[in-house]
């Protein structure tokens, strides 16, 4: 595995980290997540990426991760860094949604619970809610640093102006932000102004989604799979997403993948990690097979000039962006 530096702190993350927002809740084969978490451990990756609201049902990620790390894993909590978050719906009532001092706290709280531990190693705001002071939200954050219950804090999703005022706030009060996660991936380069931000506020950086909800999975190069993740009713990626533009930029790039004697999607994660500013990228794999695959975008021959101006010209046109 290979570390990078977490922005302008001393913390190492490894370049891939598992995230946990699939396949590990209650009504996935426990088995499975198990077996998929300590190959990931034992191959390195030392970053466990959670949320309060993550599942289904909402919570019981962190409950399942929980449990593997009380059985299996049982001495090895200074080898690991883990980080929750909260923000997004998460149980009834006005309290249960949003970034309000009172949300960010009682979520962190339920989350120790769920996961059995005494602290967090990040824990993240989720999100910039519209409505909360940025303030409000960034002081819970410092105060769960000032408690105990997290060692660092991070943001995630926000907004260029709020990023930049979350920033602000929390090197005032001795908390800097020490990682921002925003959606990343060849079909969506929208973030790139935050990772700018990023880089020189000193934050380090992650990529979540890097495989565009499975549209750089390579299953969709001739449309739309029956068993595919696109052809099921509910779900994040739709088959209105599955479109003839993202398809053919999928074959073309798949093409230049092969080239390079890759897959796509470990072209896909490489490529992000080009950048060195990226800390890391979020794995989402729904299997130890899938796990193993793209474990090995890290070994994959560095990009020539020429590759890197062809992805670009591809991922530039129209209609891509999720």
């Amino acid at each position: 595995m290979i570390y990078r530096y977490c922005g302008a702190s001393g913390i190492q993350l490894p370049v891939l980290s598992l995230g946990l927002w699939h396949n590990f809740g209650s009504v996935d084969d426990f088995s499975v997540a198990r077996q998929m978490l300590l190959k990931a451990f034992d191959s390195g990756i030392c970053h466990f990426d959670l949320a309060n609201n993550y599942g289904p049902e909402p919570g019981t990620a962190e409950e399942n991760f929980g449990k593997i790390l009380r059985q299996q894993l049982q001495g090895h909590r200074d080898e690991i860094l883990v980080s929750t978050k909260a923000g997004h719906d998460m149980w009834p009532g006005v309290y249960g949604t949003g970034s309000s001092r009172k949300n960010i706290i009682a979520s962190c709280d339920q989350s120790l619970r769920r996961m059995g531990l005494d602290y967090v190693d990040i824990f993240y705001s989720h999100r910039y809610d519209g409505v909360t002071p940025v303030e409000e939200t960034m002081q819970a954050l410092v105060d769960l640093v000032r408690s105990g219950k997290a060692l660092y804090v991070g943001i995630s999703k926000y907004p260029l102006e709020q990023q930049r005022r979350c920033y602000e706030y929390l090197r005032e009060h001795d908390t800097p932000c020490l990682v921002s996660q925003y959606r990343a991936s060849m079909f969506n380069t929208l973030a790139r102004p935050n990772l700018d931000l990023a880089s020189r506020e000193g934050s380090g950086f992650i990529c979540f989604s890097p495989l565009a909800q499975g549209l750089l999975t390579g299953k969709y190069l001739n449309g739309i799979p029956e068993d595919s993740r696109a052809a099921k009713a509910t779900g994040f990626l739709q088959r209105t997403q599955v479109t003839e533009p993202r398809i053919e930029a999928s074959r073309l790039l798949s093409a230049i993948a092969e080239e390079r004697g890759q897959s796509l999607p470990q072209m896909a994660i490489q490529w992000l990690l080009h950048d060195e500013r990226v800390t890391s990228v979020i794995l989402g794999t729904s299997s130890v097979h899938q796990l193993e695959d793209n474990l090995l975008s890290i070994e994959g021959p560095d990009f020539t000039s020429d590759q890197l101006s062809r992805i670009e010209a591809i991922i530039s046109r129209d209609g891509l962006t999720l």
